[in-house]
């Protein structure tokens, strides 16, 4: 990230800590990363383009809430994807030793259920909520649909079991020739307590 971005980054950052109510929808950099029309919906809460969440859904979504369905219409009813959720904010935007850290990946996903937002497939990290450490400002939680080859069988490196943090999607993407990502979707969130 340049200088410049950062300093855009930070500045809405703040901007957004005083009201939330001008930063439900985000105009710079991070609302560029959605693309695909892909939708995240929580019990109280639907994400169909890139935002922060407000105050009041903070608690529900990292300690209440289980998984969000996802649904993306307009995809290939016949072909298989995947769904990647990050956070490359881990543990604070400044300090992202932990980058993309690795909340849920689900393959296998049948695109007919994609459309209705029944998103089975064989889960290999299971959902793990937002949940920002105290004191370490906003997090992007990303999530990123590629298409599957045929025939393909996906899985975790022995490496990447051993876990969430660290991990880079790049090599699980090519090395299972995923294509895209067809769709994606981010949401900036942080501790409830904040």
């Amino acid at each position: 990230m340049r200088s410049l971005d950062i300093i855009v980054v930070l500045w809405v950052m703040s901007v957004c800590h005083i009201t939330t109510s001008i930063c439900d929808e985000l105009d710079h950099e991070d609302a560029k990363f959605c693309s695909g029309g892909l939708k995240v919906t929580y019990p109280d809460r639907v994400i169909d383009g890139c935002a922060i969440i407000p105050q009041e859904f903070r608690e529900k979504i990292s300690k209440v809430w289980g998984p969000p369905q996802v649904q993306l219409t307009g995809v290939n009813e016949k072909r298989k994807y995947t769904l990647l959720m990050v956070d490359p904010d881990a543990p604070s935007l400044m300090n992202p030793s932990l980058a993309n850290w690795r909340h849920w990946v689900i393959v296998g996903i049948k695109g007919s259920g994609l459309v209705r937002g029944d998103i089975r497939g064989d889960e290999l990290s299971a959902y793990q909520p937002p949940t920002p450490p105290h004191g370490t400002g906003l997090h992007r939680y990303q999530f990123l649909v590629f298409e599957q080859p045929d025939g393909q069988t996906l899985s975790l490196t022995p490496k990447e079991k051993s876990s969430l943090g660290n991990w880079d999607p790049k090599p699980f993407v090519q090395r299972f020739g995923l294509t895209g990502p067809v769709a994606a979707l981010q949401f900036l969130t942080q501790n409830h307590k904040d």
